[in-house]
């Protein structure tokens, strides 16, 4: 029986991820899915559309066996640390194959790439593009004169992570069906992006998605969240504390943060070559949420948000793991904030410390 680890976000969860589930499914039908899942808050730092628990009983309802909780220190991270994390989690469920969806389904190209880590000249050259002020993914692919696309960068991650933790761990790709950054197709399967967009400009997204109640997807108060954000700015004289506010950056985020109307604006105004959106929101989330640089290297376990009756099986066969029931004190305190901004009754299970359980 393989042991089949995956690792996704389900922002919010739509028919392209039920193909990827239900392709593993077809070729390993006797395998254990285990799922790493994004919480409350994101890697691209962005606030999830659906509580974890929501995620939790859609991914048990779609074929996962067993899903575990990613911390929110480790989920809003950059990808070397969100992947290395994730496999580390999967590895304590003892998998020995990590399958991810990929846009160049090469995974000899991957393979090859990864390895250039080690390589001083490779390195020397993404550094000089660091340097000139360019972030990291652009440094990457200016420095292998090709593009990676968003899910093969986070492959890469995958690889280097899996190189640390057990090599013996095994890797396969499923090709992407659609371009994460298109935001206007309307093909049976689109990005989870294009239908945050679909959502935003207040279209319909039944057709994208398959069949849960719609109301599981929340509309984020952004209002409160850039008040609350605000406040904590203004008011907090060590914002260097917190984790990705590099040196300087405090100083420009408490003169611009009184000059931008809302959220949007005050990414605009702060934003630069060398900062991605992505680390911006996810250095503001850091601020919002109180989480602190010192905060990265604590020991957290690993939550158990939820399995099926072959997931609980599998869990009584495991031995010597820091697989847990137990909310941390962080998870409790996300809990709050993401309850303030969406009003979802489902963050009520943060505190009974008991997983979702499915009946096969």
């Amino acid at each position: 029986m393989k042991k089949i680890g995956i690792i996704c976000e389900f922002n919010p969860l739509h028919n392209g991820h039920i193909h990827f589930i239900n392709t593993i499914k077809k070729k390993y039908p006797d395998s254990i899915l285990i799922l790493v899942l994004g919480s409350y808050v994101l890697q691209r730092g962005d606030i999830s559309l659906i509580s974890k628990w929501n995620k939790t009983a859609l991914a048990l309802e779609y074929g996962v066996d067993l899903v575990l909780e990613l911390p929110t220190v480790y989920n809003t991270n950059g990808a070397d640390y969100f992947a290395y994390y994730a496999i580390k989690i999967l590895n304590e469920a003892k998998i020995d194959t990590l399958i991810f969806g990929s846009e160049s389904n090469d995974l000899s190209l991957l393979q090859k790439v990864a390895s250039l880590e080690n390589n001083k000249n490779f390195n020397s050259k993404v550094k000089k593009h660091l340097a000139s002020g360019l972030n990291y993914p652009t440094s990457l692919n200016k420095s292998l004169n090709i593009t990676l696309e968003s899910n093969d960068i986070l492959g890469l991650a995958y690889f280097k992570a899996i190189q640390k933790i057990n090599p013996k761990i095994k890797i396969e790709t499923i090709k992407r069906t659609n371009k994460f950054d298109d935001l206007s197709s309307d093909a049976d399967i689109v990005s989870a992006s294009n239908i945050r967009e679909k959502l935003k400009n207040k279209k319909d997204i039944s057709k994208f998605i398959p069949p849960y109640n719609i109301n599981m997807i929340n509309e984020i108060d952004e209002v409160k969240m850039y008040s609350l954000l605000k406040y904590k700015i203004l008011t907090d004289n060590h914002l260097d504390f917190y984790l990705g506010v590099d040196e300087g950056l405090e100083n420009k985020l408490k003169q611009e943060i009184t000059k931008a109307n809302n959220y949007e604006e005050f990414l605009t105004r702060i934003k630069s070559k060398r900062y991605t959106t992505s680390r911006l929101k996810r250095m503001l989330m850091h601020i919002l949420l109180g989480i602190e640089k010192t905060d990265l290297h604590k020991h957290y376990d690993y939550k158990i948000l939820g399995f099926n009756t072959r997931g609980q099986l599998y869990l009584k066969s495991l031995k010597n793991n820091n697989l847990s029931f137990k909310s941390s004190t962080m998870e409790n305190k996300i809990s709050l904030i993401y309850y303030e901004l969406t009003k979802d009754p489902s963050t009520k299970l943060e505190y009974l410390n008991k997983p979702i359980i499915k009946k096969i």
